[in-house]
């Protein structure tokens, strides 16, 4: 008997699932904050653009959520204050 081989593509094969959660509008979404479990809608965050990038924390417990920086040659997006961010797949 063999062993059951898990079979994975590499990163690049999201691509393209990826590419459309991300042409959604992004403040629709509904977001749930790591640090106080708080759920709502992202346009709730309280954003702050006044950085060296962009800022969105939790209107509950005002942890971070989201950080987004952008460079000359790169933008940084940093999710981890988010347990998930959910996207309706309705239009």
């Amino acid at each position: 008997m063999t062993a059951d081989v898990p079979t994975y593509l590499d990163g690049n094969a999201a691509a393209g699932t990826l590419r459309e959660l991300f042409a959604v509008d992004i403040t629709a979404a509904i977001g749930q904050c790591a640090g106080c479990g708080r759920t709502g809608v992202f346009a709730e965050t309280h954003v702050f653009m006044d950085a060296p990038g962009l800022v969105a924390r939790c209107s509950g417990c005002d942890d971070v959520l989201l950080r987004v920086v952008a460079t000359p040659t790169d933008t940084y997006l940093d999710l981890r204050g988010l347990t998930y961010l959910r996207f309706s797949n309705q239009t």
